[in-house]
């Protein structure tokens, strides 16, 4: 009891703890009775509904969320925290930073890279087909609704993506108390129905999936490709770990959601042996006649749920790739002054909307969106098991021989649904393949051509302390104030710094070269944020470092160095940066092809100064022309 009451690391009460988890993480996966069992029999080689094969299909679920899910997931990939943050791209860092070396790390970079481009894949396709299905419902009552299922379907998620821009601190207090009494409800449909027929539970035997392979291999095959659905949202528990510890995901799936999903898969498992016709919708045929308007509308409250916790993420995981430099810089807007991670980017949110609406018109129904889903999912949680087995051999110090065996078994049941799912790709799986080549080709190209720009911008500066030492500057006349100038390199004179030098003849009583760096932990604390050298003459070099959840702000830091000697009067300081642009290089590093995406990017990403958060009244941004 004592344990349920309270979290023994920091004495405090669980149940707000969980009723968060409840709410947040558990929505994506929460959602996925409304289409799993109808699409393992309804797919194009699906096999028929028989007593066999739903014992069969159950069975799979049962161990698919057992193994991934409570196994995988729950059990070893969440012992993979960067500093108590979870997800694709903050394990990607950890395992950089466990091993190390130009070859691995390349490999590393485009693992996380890949599993990144796949995670927007999944926050494209959730909130079309969980919306679309839980709508679906009113067809169920009647078909006269069957006209407004995609306009209302439109109508729903339009609003969702509207409500992003105003921050959803204040709906997500409610989102735990509803996906309580969503779990609730379907866990008692789904008891209700076993009730009447226990022998339903024998699915829990490994042996009906092996039977429904052996009789029907190429039907089992097209089943497994369904029953990934069962563990979409794996990645969510794990991305979501920074925010309430594993310790209530744990507890809040062994003793409540998977429970409830077990027991609502089951119900509708006995459904269909009673009544095959229920394929239509085994889910919304498991409520009375008298309940079914209630739960379309309890069913449309947890899809927004859904929806609303994958938009989220794909807010979290653009901020983190733009700060370890897989994106351009990108505007981010705090929607809540308590809640750091409650964060907007207009771009990546408007992109999103453009996406789920071109997928909800085009497919049309749930249906035809499930052929879609599951193949970004599985290639995620397959580059998951690659990095956690990183991660546990050279961070963890497992030996090869515990290791290895562990996490290849993951990586085959990974790669098992993937290329079950691969059968799908006729049948729209190709939409969150060519959305995965088209973002992996993107964040690859931005880090490749920041690489080589780097080289090319430092290749021949002069190192600053020949610039100090040298008095190189000695013929320019010193103004009061202070110049601050912006650079990647802090051992060597920024362009902004020599161009104002060449043109105005003029140096800064105290110039400041300032490096912001992105560390691949999530957060940097306060007192390890700033590093100050006094270079004499009145040069000073100063790094900023920031976690790559972390949202860098200059003028805050700057604040923070005068406990470190270093102040600074905003009103005498002014801070320079070169603003590039790009041309095409006669001897290119990119192929045409890939320099011109590179230009494009640039010119369209966040200026430093918006980025930074520097006062425009006090930049002063000086043009380059960089070839790349």
């Amino acid at each position: 009891m004592t344990t349920l009451a309270t979290d023994s690391r920091d004495g405090q009460s669980l149940a707000p703890k969980l009723l968060g988890v409840i709410g947040v993480v558990y929505g994506d996966i929460g959602t996925s009775p409304l289409y799993t069992i109808r699409e393992c029999f309804t797919h194009p080689g699906a096999p028929g509904v028989s007593e066999g094969a739903v014992l069969g299909v159950l069975s799979l679920i049962f161990w698919a969320t057992t193994l991934i899910i409570t196994v995988k997931y729950v059990s070893f990939v969440m012992r993979a925290d960067n500093r108590g943050e979870g997800g694709v791209l903050a394990l990607t860092a950890l395992a950089f930073r466990a091993r190390r070396g130009k070859r691995w790390g390349h490999f590393i970079v485009l693992l996380g890279i890949i599993g990144a481009a796949l995670f927007y894949g999944d926050g494209v396709i959730t909130p079309a087909i969980s919306v679309l299905s839980a709508v679906e419902g009113l067809k169920i009552a009647t078909p006269v609704f069957d006209p407004y299922i995609i306009p209302l379907t439109l109508v729903i998620l339009t609003l969702i993506f509207m409500v992003q821009a105003h921050g959803t601190a204040k709906v997500g207090s409610a989102f735990g108390p509803i996906m309580c009494v969503w779990f609730l409800t379907i866990g008692l449909l789904g008891a209700a129905q076993v009730v009447n027929r226990p022998d339903v539970l024998a699915a829990i035997w490994p042996n009906h999936a092996v039977e429904l392979f052996y009789t029907s291999p190429w039907a089992a095959v097209v089943v497994l490709g369904s029953v990934v659905l069962a563990v979409t949202g794996g990645e969510a528990l794990y991305a979501d770990m920074g925010h309430f510890g594993r310790g209530p995901i744990r507890i809040a799936w062994v003793s409540f959601v998977w429970p409830a999903l077990l027991l609502n898969y089951f119900g509708q498992g006995a459904l269909l042996i009673e009544n095959p016709a229920a394929i239509e919708s085994p889910f919304y045929l498991l409520t009375p006649s008298w309940g079914l308007y209630p739960m379309v509308i309890l069913a449309t409250m947890a899809t927004v749920i859904a929806s609303q916790a994958v938009i989220s993420g794909a807010f979290s995981v653009s901020q983190q790739a733009a700060q370890l430099g897989y994106m351009p810089r990108l505007e981010v807007r705090h929607t809540s002054a308590e809640e750091k991670g409650q964060i907007y980017i207009s771009r990546i949110n408007w992109s999103l909307y453009a996406a789920v609406v071109i997928l909800v018109v085009g497919f049309g129904s749930s249906s035809a969106l499930a052929g879609a889903y599951g193949i970004a999912v599985t290639g995620t949680m397959a580059v998951t098991s690659v990095l956690a087995y990183l991660v546990a051999r050279h961070r963890w110090g497992w030996s090869r021989w515990t290791a290895l065996p562990l996490f290849a078994t993951f990586l085959f049941i990974d790669l098992a649904f993937f290329g079950a799912n691969t059968i799908k790709i006729l049948h729209g799986g190709w939409f969150p393949l060519v959305l995965a080549v088209a973002l992996t080709t993107l964040m690859w190209v931005w880090r490749k051509g920041r690489e080589i720009l780097y080289r090319r911008r430092y290749r021949d500066a002069i190192p600053l302390a020949t610039f100090v030492d040298g008095k190189m500057y000695k013929r320019a006349h010193r103004v009061p104030g202070t110049g601050i100038f912006m650079t990647g390199n802090v051992g060597v004179v920024p362009f902004a710094l020599l161009h104002n030098l060449k043109h105005n003849k003029i140096i800064h009583e105290r110039v400041v070269l300032l490096k912001v760096e992105t560390t691949d932990e999530p957060r940097v604390d306060d007192e390890q944020r700033i590093e100050i050298k006094d270079l004499g003459d009145g040069f000073y070099t100063v790094i900023v470092r920031y976690g790559f959840q972390q949202q860098p702000d200059i003028p805050r830091a700057l604040a923070a160095c005068s406990s470190k000697g270093l102040g600074f009067n905003m009103a005498d300081t002014s801070f320079f940066m070169s603003r590039e642009y790009f041309v095409p290089s006669p001897r290119p590093e990119l192929p045409p092809w890939q320099e011109w995406l590179f230009i494009l990017m640039s010119n369209n990403a966040l200026s430093a100064t918006e980025f930074f958060r520097i006062p425009a009244n006090r930049a002063v941004e000086l043009g380059s022309h960089l070839e790349i």
